[in-house]
């Protein structure tokens, strides 16, 4: 696995628990009852950012870590789930 690889696995998985994690614990203007004129009532009170992106950064690493080993051990390589032969035999 290239270092560019490796980059791109934590980019992708970073970002999917990104999108998981930004609609948790929301609550929006209107059920704080603090509507920002100029704002819908649905945008979000207080999103926590940062704090979301913190702990996303660390599950990213946790998750990532396992998964960059194993693909490097190669216990599992592309010939093994080439059901249709359409890699020729194995090396």
């Amino acid at each position: 696995m290239a270092i560019t690889s490796a980059l791109v696995l934590f980019a992708v998985i970073w970002f999917m628990l990104l999108l998981m994690a930004l609609p948790m614990r929301m609550k929006s203007q209107e059920q704080t009852g603090e509507v920002v004129p100029g704002t819908p009532a649905s945008a979000p009170d207080n999103p926590m950012i940062g704090k979301k992106m913190f702990w996303v950064t660390v599950v990213t690493f946790v998750l990532w870590i396992p998964l960059v080993a194993f693909i490097i051990s190669g216990v599992v390589s592309i010939h093994d789930i080439d059901f249709y032969n359409r890699m020729g035999p194995k090396p």
